[in-house]
């Protein structure tokens, strides 16, 4: 066989036996890069095989699972963080993101607290037919919601609604039973006072320790009610706080709470730079949300062809993903809120609505890539996976 032209470059034998000696040196090595993998296996592994130890109802609405390992250790997390769930409900493959709610230094299980979402799949698998003794399926930790005390304040002002609590639980917890130098605000806001999660807890929290403050807002209150009624608005933020100066302003809920809460806080000059907003899935009613094109019926159908693949039916008002899913297509996903970029598609034809904000990164924006748990088809696709 004809030599390589490289090969009859000055050195190159050498260079060459240089490079051989190094592989059959770093041989010995083998066994350090072993151990290096399943120890970042450990701390990141792709599976997670978790048993349901526990089951605690928190109210009407919710319960707390607790999920211990079944043959590996648990892997760190950060107060804030979320583990995806996988399940197969109906046929359907999927998925979905829940918040620790347990804080980080118990690490002989995971708390997630799950509410009951009207016609929520996975909720309503979660709360009425998984039982203690059932084996579950997840990844391990992910998320950016945390405080981190480089750059954030030493106050946290939080803003919960509904489950939107769960991340701010694991915080508080962590702030108490390790005794750690910060401050917390934390207003809660839900409709009715038995929808508020951990309230008894919460209460005794706030008065054992000086430095939590506990502020649960309620919507529509009974007549003997005596706390905050109401939404969280501007002057209740002024009332509690006074200065906003030297605090960072965290919040988790539903898209509603985001639209309401965000300009109560502009108008009291809080910069958007001290502010931390927790992806909270995809909008319950797209059609509401800004930009939604107003010709489009979210109860329309279109046609999705898969690239060397199959064509499947979708609907205007569901996210692509939930479509894929239901055709026994499962594209990797996490946290379905659009964030981590996990369940992206690449469309080759046609156009598809994302909310304003979506994180797409700017290579993938250029090349027509989507995140299709957030994505709408606003005519037939062709897609590749």
């Amino acid at each position: 066989m004809r030599k390589g032209i490289w090969q009859e470059f000055d050195g190159y034998k050498e260079i060459a036996d240089e490079i051989e000696l190094s592989f059959e040196a770093g041989k010995e090595r083998s066994f350090d890069r072993q151990l290096a993998d399943q120890y970042l296996g450990r701390l990141h592994p792709k599976e997670l095989k978790l048993r349901v130890v526990d089951v605690i109802e928190e109210t009407p609405s919710t319960k707390t699972l607790r999920l211990a390992p079944v043959d590996a250790l648990l892997p760190p997390f950060l107060a804030g963080q979320y583990i995806p769930l996988f399940a197969e409900i109906d046929g359907i493959r999927t998925s979905r993101p829940y918040s620790i709610s347990s804080q980080p230094k118990q690490t002989g299980f995971y708390d997630i607290t799950v509410r009951r979402v009207p016609d929520g799949l996975v909720s309503n698998f979660l709360m009425d037919q998984v039982k203690v003794g059932d084996l579950l399926d997840s990844a391990g930790p992910q998320g950016n919601f945390n405080f981190n005390p480089l750059y954030h304040d030493r106050h946290m002002v939080c803003f919960a609604g509904g489950s939107g609590i769960t991340p701010f639980m694991s915080m508080i917890r962590e702030i108490v039973e390790c005794g750690l130098d910060r401050e917390v605000t934390l207003i809660y806001g839900n409709r009715h006072l038995d929808d508020v999660i951990f309230h008894p807890e919460l209460e005794s929290i706030a008065q054992r320790f000086d430095n939590i403050t506990f502020i649960p807002v309620i919507e529509k209150p009974a007549k003997t009610y005596s706390g905050a009624c109401g939404f969280i608005n501007a002057a209740l933020i002024q009332e509690v706080l006074g200065d906003m100066q030297d605090k960072t302003f965290f919040l988790c809920g539903p898209q509603g709470m985001y639209d309401f809460c965000l300009p109560e806080l502009e108008s009291l000059g809080v910069a958007k730079r001290k502010i931390r907003k927790e992806m909270y899935g995809p909008p319950v009613d797209i059609c509401d949300y800004p930009g939604w094109p107003s010709g489009i019926n979210p109860d329309k159908n279109f046609q999705v062809t898969i690239l060397d693949g199959k064509t499947i039916p979708v609907n205007a008002g569901t996210p692509l993903l939930v479509s894929l899913e239901k055709e026994g297509i499962v594209p990797p996903s996490i946290c379905r809120s659009g964030e981590c970029s996990m369940c992206r598609v690449k469309v080759l034809s046609g156009k598809v609505f994302q909310p304003a904000g979506t994180p797409v990164r700017k290579s993938d924006t250029r090349f027509g890539y989507v995140h299709s748990c957030v994505s709408y088809p606003l005519e037939d696709l062709e897609i590749m996976l």
